[in-house]
């Protein structure tokens, strides 16, 4: 295990048991997050994006900001929904903040998860073209995006412009270089996951992941990362890809800890989302030791390269700051990071 981040939902809520009562609360309190993690040692701060819902939603100027106060963590997203995204306007977003950070940014886009409205992309001004499915245009929105990142020339310049123009054709600006390289699609199914290698990214899987094989998510996920690295060969790309999986991952240091998430032990979970028969992947809580010797049984895990822990962002940063140290003191080094 090279790199070890954790991964935001950013739920908020008026309960007076939540520490994130407004929008306001989950953004200043993500960036604190993200400070901390760095601080303690941890590699990556990445953020969900959930539309029409209590959730972060409008990732860039978090990312920005995230990438402003820190200096060496990751940044990044588990996933933005391609469906509800202009390319060209996303590109200069994601440029803007990558520079900010000083080329951290690891963006992590996908065709979408549930959405809490129906078609909630045609909100945003977005439709499936003939005989495309809304998934199609997911893909078609990443495909157009991963051009743009190249920073090649494609638009014919005004012969009277307001400002000197470059020669040649233009592209959009700000330009980040190298931030084609760090595009990452999130992937619940085979196929997905063998077309995100075939284009050229690298891949995320998350704890949720289509049911293929009627086999643990831990065992299909590491098959899926094989399939992926394959597919990334036989595709004759440059270089070794990335694979992050995420999980949800407690150690049991104290009497609230065990409070919170000492219920015993968890297991995968069979459900139906979005007409797809899926696995949901268990949870992680247990003494150090014992919690070592679980994930060392994580045939996902083993695979991967990056480890995303799911924080309970709700429970307010000193906590979770908390968590994400227990891991990294008690549990990461016996797992070979670092």
């Amino acid at each position: 295990m090279k790199k070890i981040g954790f991964l935001s939902f950013g739920h908020w809520s008026t309960s007076s048991q939540s520490a994130t009562r407004s929008a306001s609360d989950v953004l200043l309190q993500s960036i604190d997050l993200a400070v901390a993690a760095e601080e303690l040692g941890a590699d990556g701060a990445y953020f969900r994006v959930h539309h029409f819902a209590q959730q972060l939603a409008s990732p860039f100027p978090l990312l920005a900001a995230v990438g402003a106060r820190t200096s060496r963590i990751e940044i990044g997203t588990g996933v933005i929904d391609m469906r509800y995204e202009n390319p060209f306007y996303m590109a200069e977003d994601a440029g803007a903040a990558d520079l900010i950070s000083r080329g951290r940014l690891q963006l992590g886009i996908s065709r979408g998860s549930p959405e809490q409205v129906v078609e909630g992309w045609r909100h945003f001004g977005y439709a499936p073209a003939e005989g495309e499915s809304d998934a199609d245009m997911g893909r078609r929105h990443a495909e157009v995006l991963l051009e743009l990142l190249k920073g090649e020339g494609f638009a014919q310049p005004s012969p009277n412009p307001m400002f000197p123009n470059p020669p040649g054709l233009l592209r959009l600006e700000p330009h980040a270089p190298g931030l084609r390289q760090r595009i990452w699609w999130g992937s619940s199914s085979n196929a997905t996951a063998v077309w995100a290698a075939q284009q050229g990214m690298n891949l995320q899987s998350s704890t949720l992941k289509a049911d293929e094989s009627c086999e643990p998510l831990h065992i299909q996920q590491a098959k899926q990362i094989r399939l992926y690295r394959q597919a990334w060969k036989d595709a004759g790309h440059a270089g070794e890809p990335r694979v992050s999986v995420s999980r949800s991952i407690f150690a049991l240091m104290n009497d609230r800890d065990r409070a919170y998430f000492g219920r015993g032990e968890s297991s995968d979970q069979i459900g139906v989302i979005d007409n797809m028969r899926a696995v949901f992947g268990r949870s992680y809580a247990a003494e150090p030791e014992q919690l070592i010797a679980q994930l060392r049984a994580d045939e996902g895990i083993a695979e991967a390269d990056t480890l995303l822990l799911t924080v309970p962002n709700q429970l307010g940063v000193a906590y979770n700051a908390h968590v994400i140290d227990s891991i990294l003191t008690h549990v990461a080094p016996a797992l070979g990071w670092r």
